[in-house]
């Protein structure tokens, strides 16, 4: 009986830190955002794990920016403000959940809400329907 309940012990210690070091090996994650020859994120939305990086990749021939919304982000970032050359890229890293909206302030302004908008007639390449685009703008969503 003494064996059985020494066995059980050992086994209900070592199998939870057996978990524990499983997991502290694992790297995390690195999701890319690329920007095409287009005024666009691709994708516009990434679902990341706190503790994973995205990559933003300008693929274009126009430098862009990647800008915090700081009035929704909750993901950290805050202030956030890089020009993006053509050709260059950037990472950044997301420890905590949350959201992290962003936009480029040469291709989209925002609103009164603190919505990405198209930068209209003064910036904005307008269509034969007279609209002005979709702003460059994206979110990543960190889970916990």
């Amino acid at each position: 009986m003494r064996k059985l309940l020494l066995v059980s012990l050992v086994v209900a210690v070592l199998v939870p830190i057996g978990a524990m070091s499983a997991g502290a090996g694992q790297s995390h994650a690195a999701r890319r955002v690329r920007i095409p020859q287009a005024d666009r994120f691709t994708p516009f939305s990434l679902v990341i794990d706190a503790g994973d990086s995205v990559s933003w990749t300008n693929g274009d021939t126009d430098d862009h920016t990647v800008v915090s919304d700081d009035f929704f982000n909750t993901a950290g970032h805050q202030g956030f403000n890089e020009i993006l050359a053509s050709g260059s890229s950037l990472v950044l890293s997301f420890p905590d959940p949350g959201v992290f909206v962003y936009y480029c302030r040469f291709h989209a302004a925002l609103d009164a809400y603190h919505q990405p908008i198209a930068p209209g007639p003064e910036g904005g390449i307008q269509d034969q329907n007279g609209n002005y685009g979709t702003p460059m703008s994206g979110v990543v969503t960190v889970l916990p």
